[in-house]
């Protein structure tokens, strides 16, 4: 195929696949990633605003004082909200940071448009840009979508932003959905370790079918699963996510112990160290859960109507349980919410086949199990009362009624007028 025609895939399938989601990655191994965003900001049904990043963006305030410059010679309207916010160093907060950005984008125009970061990777090795981007991604206005070119993967949670429907992956014209860090080989063991690990429920690792016990504490099993939920991290987001109350030195000290224990239970250097970076080591075959349960959902989203129940259900029967259950700081917290918004997603769309299909027993069941995982969903709520008033069911459909009513309430929560409705409604 000539290159017009592959270019032209490429573009189809941006369009095709972007449509439902905040940020497109163009993977670095794209042949013509360059190529589409040059077509991308020259066509003329799409508004765009470009910023090819420099070797001066290696902090926020210089990242955004570039972004600004840009884009006002681009398009004089924009950074007024930037402008009134001090970009020097000590001055500024990032959250003053983050509100004037995603003003000026919600302010700049009300058409749909795309925000395109050119040359990411020249922001690699700066921690705090890489965290100010992720914290800008829910903050981004609904009718921006942020597309990011880059000769690394950034260094972002790509899995779990895939889990909330934030984020795809194109490669040309292929859509991402298995090995997203090139974690192992798919399975096959190079060297003859294979690690299997599952993070849905409390988080298990087995090497070469052992299940591992020889953590010596919790610490190192968690900086694995740290490891695992970016292409690449810094010693210093480690120690930001596990030791935030220690001055440097200690929190590097207690690091450098934990690694040694993490490779010492699996009896592998798992977590290599490269240019500054660490990674998981792509010599170890490394089968994960987590990987699968967004995969699928991935295929799901993308598959014909009629073949996305295979992949819904591939997706429901990976989901054992919250992300590691039974912990609680923060970067879990994060991902855990992630990922049971994906799994919400792939039991309510599994529901509504069966629905459709006259299944309302199994409908009604699956209805349940999404309340067992989020039990503040109101829409939920009123469905399992809708289906228990088909099904002759009313005292049932009264008693979820006031069970809800009062869960709610515990968590300081009230029932909204439309639900209370359908309540009268079934009783009446």
């Amino acid at each position: 195929m000539k290159l017009h025609g592959m270019v032209a895939n490429s573009y189809g399938a941006f369009l095709e696949h972007a449509s439902g989601t905040r940020v497109i990655l163009l993977h670095p191994h794209s042949r013509y990633r360059s190529v589409l965003v040059a077509r991308l900001i020259n066509d003329s049904n799409l508004q765009t605003l470009y910023y090819a990043m420099g070797p001066d963006d290696v902090s926020v305030p210089a990242l955004l004082a570039g972004l600004t410059h840009d884009l006002a010679n681009q398009h004089p309207t924009f950074g007024h909200n930037l402008n009134l916010v001090s970009l020097r160093p000590g001055e500024g907060t990032p959250e003053m940071w983050l509100q004037a950005l995603a003003s000026d984008l919600a302010d700049w125009t009300h058409e749909p448009f795309l925000l395109i970061l050119d040359e990411y990777d020249r922001s690699d090795s700066a921690d705090d840009i890489q965290r100010f981007i992720e914290l800008l991604i829910p903050r981004l206005p609904p009718h921006c979508k942020l597309v990011i070119n880059s000769r690394s993967l950034p260094r972002l949670p790509w899995v779990s932003l895939i889990a909330r429907n934030q984020a795809i992956i194109l490669k040309d014209d292929q859509l991402i959905s298995e090995d997203f860090y090139d974690h192992g080989s798919n399975g096959q063991a190079v060297h003859g370790t294979r690690l299997d690990v599952t993070a849905l429920g409390p988080g298990y690792v087995s090497l070469n079918e052992e299940l591992i016990t020889t953590w010596e504490g919790h610490l190192p099993r968690l900086l694995f699963f740290f490891a695992l939920d970016r292409p690449t991290v810094t010693r210093s987001e480690i120690c930001q996510a596990f030791w935030p109350e220690l001055d440097i030195e200690q929190a590097v000290n207690v690091f450098h112990v934990t690694k040694r224990r993490l490779h010492k239970a699996l009896g592998e250097d798992v977590l290599i160290h490269k240019d500054g970076y660490y990674r998981i080591n792509p010599a170890l075959s490394v089968s994960y859960d987590v990987i699968d349960f967004v995969g699928a959902l991935v295929k799901g989203r993308a598959a014909p109507q009629e073949e996305r129940v295979n992949f819904w259900q591939q997706a429901i029967s990976t989901y054992k349980g919250p992300f590691l259950q039974g912990h609680d700081d923060p970067w879990i917290a994060a991902r855990r919410a992630d990922l049971r918004s994906g799994y919400m997603e792939a039991v309510t769309a599994m529901a509504e086949v069966r629905y459709a299909r006259g299944y309302i027993e199994h409908t009604l069941q699956l209805y349940l199990r999404a309340l067992n995982e989020d039990n503040t969903r109101e829409d939920l709520h009123r469905r399992v009362m809708q289906l228990f008033a088909e099904m002759g069911r009313r005292s049932e459909a009264a008693a979820h009624f006031q069970r809800t009513q009062r869960d709610l309430s515990l968590l300081g929560l009230a029932l909204s007028p439309e639900t209370e409705a359908i309540y009268h409604q079934i009783v009446g």
